[in-house]
């Protein structure tokens, strides 16, 4: 996985508020939305399920969507898949947990002096654009096929998530803001908490959010290459034996894991930012 897109990405701030009745008409269209969303699925799960029957595509490639549905039904009764899920979200949870802290600690610390942040400006070019792919055979060199090489490879993703997002919010305080408490004697650590950080917040969780869902796909992928125990190895077990429903099922699963861990994060990210102009003004819209 390559580090090229890794420029600071912030939600585009929310237009101004309007009253109270256009508010109140912009709540309409959810529901409509979320059945089109509904249609649209179902519209997908018909095309899968007809294309093979008509003999568009083959079965052997492209299975019926009920075909998929059964073996989706049954790998959830079998523990095997539970566990494996469970050995995802723990590589998941663990890597990003680590990356977000080192990520939120190496981005204040630099961002907060500007001759480190000189200093190590190259060094973080130069580092960020390996793909973490690239890292695989130093992973296995290193631990084999355990949880140490998976988590090697996730922490190394999502750090720079985290940090490039740090430091660009650590970059766009207010220079007033940072001379007013400069002149209300605050110290370096008076400043980071009450000037820096309430500025880089919104950065930071825009890191976190966008961390999470690289590090499921770097979790997956080591286990899908590696071997390391997780959903990756199960689906690189059953597409071994030629169990292309199974195949697809784990596919699926995988899928919508990262749509529920984005959901949540950006749920998170709405929570922690409630103070923020920007969630106050789509209250404000409804």
């Amino acid at each position: 996985m390559s580090h090229h897109d890794l420029t600071p990405v912030m939600a585009p701030a929310a237009g101004p508020a309007i009253g109270s009745g256009s508010a109140s008409g912009r709540r309409r269209p959810f529901p409509t939305a979320a059945l089109r969303g509904l249609v649209g699925l179902a519209g997908l799960v018909a095309v899968l399920e007809v294309l093979p029957h008509v003999g568009l595509v083959s079965a052997d490639y492209l299975p019926p969507a009920s075909e998929t549905g059964r073996a989706l039904w049954q790998l959830l009764a079998e523990d095997p898949f539970w566990t494996a899920l469970g050995d995802t979200l723990t590589g998941w949870a663990l890597g990003l947990a680590i990356a977000v802290g080192a990520g939120v600690v190496a981005g204040v610390a630099i961002g907060s002096v500007p001759l480190l942040r000189a200093a190590t400006a190259s060094t973080i070019e130069f580092l960020r654009p390996i793909p973490s792919v690239a890292l695989i055979p130093v992973a296995v060199l290193m631990y084999g096929t355990d949880l140490r090489s998976k988590l090697l490879l996730v922490v190394y993703a999502s750090f720079w998530q985290v940090l490039v997002q740090v430091l660009a919010g650590m970059q766009d305080v207010d220079p007033v803001a940072d001379d007013t408490a400069r002149s209300y004697r605050l110290g370096r650590w008076g400043r980071v908490r009450h000037v820096m950080w309430p500025t880089a917040l919104p950065y930071v969780m825009t890191g976190v959010r966008l961390a999470a869902t690289v590090a499921l796909v770097l979790a997956v992928t080591a286990e899908l290459v590696i071997g390391s125990p997780g959903l990756g190895r199960e689906l690189a077990v059953a597409q071994s034996s030629g169990a292309v429903p199974q195949v697809y099922a784990l596919v699926l699963v995988t899928g919508l894991l990262g749509v529920a861990i984005n959901l949540i994060a950006r749920a998170v990210e709405r929570r922690a930012l409630h103070w923020h102009q920007s969630n106050r003004r789509r209250g404000a819209e409804g």
